[in-house]
């Protein structure tokens, strides 16, 4: 097994769920690896085990069967569903939380924080409370809070789903030309095709569960423009009705 190319490499991966009416098996010997500057994509059915393996990867869960194999020195973040901003702290004590719990809070990593507050137009509101923040805005702050470890690999799951369309449409845009600006490696795991095609460039469709690989696509769209121009592609449709022929059958 060859990691020289790979950030990380997930290997016959397979989860079970077990309650008092038995077994199900969720995940079913899924392999895929991620390289550096990649930002691929999960789509799949609901409920077919899409963010399990995102918790299987950042070590949340840790009862599963296969391998999750990380290069030497690579660290991951995670950015949840919810931004969970804590409304008795102020953004910039939001933003610092991660360094705080991870134990690597210090002049150096405060002062990254701040900058990149500065750099993507919230250091005005260091001050403010959570709840003068509209939900993009708290989504950015989630996404400094993780950028502020200076992870690897960024897991992203589902970062849009509680946003409006139209909120969805900007925040996605920003958050895609921060991770960009920030030269990360992403995976993200959304419901959205759309949003999959106009973000990623590699899209990985899951079955039904128990999931496993159905198709690896690889998004060519002629333009590196963000989400809301990668849209109007004229290669869009094309993809749209690939991924979704997959997951509809």
């Amino acid at each position: 097994m060859n990691l020289m190319n790979n950030l990380l490499i997930v290997n016959n991966l397979s989860k079970t769920y077990y309650s008092k009416k038995g077994e199900t098996l969720a995940i079913e010997d899924v392999s895929f690896s991620i390289n550096k500057n990649d930002f691929i994509g999960i789509v799949g059915p609901s409920g077919c085990g899409k963010s399990s393996i995102l918790n299987i990867i950042s070590m949340l869960d840790k009862d599963y069967k296969g391998d999750i194999i990380l290069n030497k020195n690579v660290s991951i973040g995670y950015m949840f569903q919810e931004p969970v901003l804590f409304s008795w702290l102020t953004v910039f004590d939001n933003a610092l939380l991660g360094l705080k719990i991870s134990k690597k809070l210090n002049n150096k990593t405060k002062e990254y924080t701040i900058n990149l507050l500065k750099k993507y137009g919230l250091y005005e509101f260091k001050d403010k409370y959570p709840s003068s923040l509209s939900g993009g805005m708290k989504q950015r702050v989630a996404l400094i809070r993780t950028l502020a470890l200076n992870p690897d690999i960024l897991l992203l799951d589902e970062p849009f789903s509680a946003l409006d369309y139209q909120t969805r449409l900007k925040v996605s845009e920003d958050v895609y030309n921060i991770i960009k600006e920030e030269k990360k490696t992403v995976l993200i795991v959304t419901h959205d095709i759309s949003e999959a095609i106009s973000m990623c460039s590699k899209i990985i469709v899951l079955s039904k569960r128990p999931a496993y690989i159905k198709k690896v696509i690889n998004i060519e769209l002629k333009t590196n423009n963000g989400p809301i121009e990668n849209r109007k592609s004229s290669l869009f449709p094309k993809y749209y009705e690939e991924i979704w022929e997959e997951i509809d059958e």
